[in-house]
This record gives structure tokens, sequence and C-alpha cells, in this order.
């Protein structure tokens, strides 16, 4: 049971994953499924891929030790297509289509040499590595840059057959550079695939496939079909991955449990109908952002209740009331609810009062800032646009709203400062200024700009 870290986005701070990695261990899990992106110490020509928050090695070792001191396995994700790497210029000219950030171009040596180079300083980084994680999942635009459309002129070569020449290029230098680690891939990229083409490419031999599916009502039947073909073509084991946050909605703040739960479930139910050999594990994913150029979903703190449910559920092959309770305990809860957003009691684990203050602005603070601008009828009738632009008001008029205007604007300032001050605990200033630019101050301009314009007039 791999809890994934998506690091793409608002990578928690080294010390808190400290924290948080002993709650996991006692939650049900039994490894880390870590997608670095750009937060990984490269060193040399690959410095800039590195973002400015990035971990130090010495951050890095001390938390793959506390991992290994926690009997929690790590399986690093380099996530190829490499989006974050495509996007500088310096490394544009690798480019599958000259305009894109989304796929390497697979016919340049030194498209592999810089695969290559990432992969042996992720490894020099880790030891006793089992697995390795190498992505290739909505390779989109394989194909269609200039060298791949000549090469698919040639008799007998498809789209799938450059796909999975790519696939096998990179899994084939982990088996010979590092021999006792087996690659995983995302299986989108084969699932569509004919089991003559899997299984004459030699791929199958290389690597284990992860079916990936984060609904809440997942095609069981069609799953374990799927295994039943992959395992005909030659795949020694399937993972699964679940998904326990950042699958319900780009720009979702607050994480619906009870979809989660329920996604977990549908996989138990493949699980129990897959032969018991199949299956080599469950990878529960916490995406941080859709890719690397959209918006933060929801943060690692405000999910972990969602974790929490998901392990216990797959850990205890189900979801009861004794299930419920174990999982209040170890997140000092009172009353966790499944099926609503609101947690009734903060809770004690790591990170719980950014849960309580980012539930809070999620529900209240456009809604209350709305209420008071869009619904009040002083304010749309004698302070519309067109008064605030001329600075008129009628000095009555002012009384009606002008008291609670203020009073909304402090105490969102209040609230919004404990958050500041619990997320830098957490968080890096990028993150913290995204989630911010994103969630809060939409809203909160808007209030201080009628307060100021009150004033004015």
């Amino acid at each position: 049971r791999l809890v994934h870290l998506d690091l793409k986005g608002a990578a928690p701070r080294a010390q808190y994953l400290e924290r948080v990695l002993p709650l996991l261990r006692a939650l049900g899990a039994t490894g880390l499924l870590l997608e670095y992106e750009d937060t990984f110490p490269y060193t040399g020509p690959l410095e800039l891929l590195r973002a400015p928050h990035a971990y130090s090695p010495a951050e890095l070792r001390a938390l793959l030790s506390q991992a290994r001191a926690q009997g929690l396995d790590v399986v690093p994700l380099l996530p190829f297509p490499l989006q974050f790497v495509l996007k500088h210029r310096e490394f544009a000219h690798l480019r599958e289509v000259a305009a894109l950030p989304n796929a390497l171009n697979p016919h340049k040596e030194e498209a592999l040499a810089l695969v290559r180079a990432m992969i042996d300083q992720v490894m020099a980084l880790h030891e006793d590595l089992q697995w390795f994680h190498i992505g290739c999942d909505e390779v989109y635009y394989l194909g269609e840059g200039e060298e791949s459309k000549q090469w698919l002129q040639q008799q007998d070569n498809t789209p799938e057959k450059l796909c999975l020449s790519h696939i096998k290029a990179v899994a084939t230098f982990l088996a010979s550079s590092y021999p006792t680690v087996t690659p995983i891939v995302w299986d989108d990229m084969l699932r569509g695939m004919s089991e003559e083409t899997l299984a004459g490419s030699g791929v199958p031999q290389l690597v284990q496939p992860m079916i990936w599916d984060y609904a809440a009502d997942i095609d069981v039947e069609g799953k374990v079909q799927l295994i039943e073909k992959y395992r005909r073509c030659g795949f020694s084991r399937v993972w699964f991955a679940s998904a326990f946050k950042g699958a319900t909605g780009v720009n979702q703040s607050l994480t619906p449990t009870g979809h989660h739960l329920r996604n977990q479930l549908e996989w138990l139910r493949v699980a129990s109908r897959s032969p018991p050999d199949a299956l080599q594990g469950i990878a529960l994913t916490g995406w941080q952002r859709y890719d690397h150029f959209s918006v933060l979903c929801e943060l690692l703190p405000v999910a972990i209740p969602s974790l929490a449910v998901c392990l216990q559920a797959l850990k205890n092959g189900g979801y009861s009331e004794k299930v419920k309770e174990n999982v209040e305990k170890l997140l000092g809860m009172s009353n966790l609810e499944i099926d609503t957003f609101m947690s009734t009691s903060l809770g004690t684990f790591p990170g719980s009062n950014i849960l309580t203050l980012v539930t809070q602005v999620s529900f209240y603070l456009k809604s209350s800032v709305d209420e008071l601008l869009e619904r009040n009828r002083y304010v749309t009738g004698w302070f519309s646009p067109y008064h605030r632009k001329r600075k008129i008001i009628h000095p009555i008029i002012m009384l009606h709203f002008q008291p609670d205007a203020v009073s909304l604007l402090s105490k969102w300032n209040a609230v919004v400062q404990d958050l500041q001050a619990a997320m830098e605990q957490v968080f890096h200033k990028c993150a913290i200024e995204e989630w911010m630019e994103e969630n809060v101050h939409p809203s909160l301009q808007k209030l201080q700009q009628v307060v100021d314009d009150l004033d004015e007039a």
C-alpha cells in the first residue's frame, strides 16, 4: 500500500513529512511513491530543473532514512513525459512537437541520455530500491513530431510501437544498470493495444503496469478482464492505483472523502476477483496538480482524513463502524464525516489546523462577501458600481452596511492571518502565495475595495 506524494506543487517541508510518516505507517501504509519532479536536488547540467524550494540532499537523506526506520518502502516516480523539463528553453530542442512541452522526442539520442542522467541522479540518493516508477502516462502528441512522422511512414511502424519502443529503451537501461530494480509504468497507453502488439514488444518482461482509475464506480468486470489480458501478454504482476485526493476537480480545495472511500472499495472488489498472485500492490495517489501547469488542488493536510479512511479500508478489507472509530482515534478527531466536508472536531494530526481554516475559507469567505456585495439591497441600490466610481453615497445609507463591511473584513483578515501562520509551518512561501491568490484574494480584495471606496465616498 503505497502513499503517493505528488511534489509538483505545494511540496511540504521535509520536517512536516517526517512528522507525517509515523502516522502513515500506523494507518496501514507500507511504502511511499515519491513523485519529485522539480523538488529533487539535481546537480550539474540538470541543476536548472530544481525549483527554488527543492529539497536539499541532506533533507532527502534524512526523510528516506526516516521512511526506512518506519518500515516504509520508497518507490521514486520520474514522470516521463517530462513537462517540467521540456518547459525550459535549454531542453526545448528535445520536444517531440517544437511548440509543446508534452513529450520527449524518442528519436533523439540526447533525449534518452537526459532520461538516463535523471534516473542515475535519483538512484544515487536512494538505497535498496525494489521498484522505480517511470511514468509514461498521457503521452499526448507522441508521433506528431517531424521525425516520428517519417518513422511512421515506414512499413509496420505504428504509434503503439513508437510508444512501446520508448518504454522499452528506458526500462532496458534500468534493467542493465540496476538489475535488482523493477520498473513500473502507468497503464493508460497500454490498455487499448492488442495482445499481439504487447506480447511481441518485449515490454511485458521488463515492467509492471499500474492500472489507474479514480472513479467511485469502477467497471469491475472490465478491470478483471484487463488484468487477465496483461497476464496473457506476459506481465508478471500488476499494480492498482486509486486516489485519496486530487482527482475530483482541477481546483478542488476540500476533499470528498466519501468519493475516495468508494473508489478503494471498488478496487477491493477487483482484487477479490483477480488471481491471487497477479497483484503486486496498490498506490493511493494524491495529486497536487492535474499537470505541471495547472492550479493546486487539495493540500496534503486537508486530505489526511481521506487518506486515513482509504488506507484503513484497504488494510481491513472494507469500512465499518469499528474502522471509523480507529481512524478517529489515530487522527484525534471526535467525529469524522465521510459524506460532507464538515469536520466537527479539530484533530491532532500534523496540519489539522490547516484543514479547519481551509474549511472555513472554502465554505464561507466567498459566500459571505457575495452576500454583502451582491444581495444587500443597500449596496446594490445605493452603492452600485456607478456610485462607487463617482464616490457618492447618501450618509444615512452608509450606516446600514459600512459597519458590517468593516467587521467582515477584519474577521476574514484574522482568519487568513491564522491560516498563513499555519501554512508557514508546512509549506514554502511560493505555495502559500499561490493558494492565497487562487482561493482568498479574489473575495478579500473585493471586500477591501468596497471598504476603501466607502471611506473615500
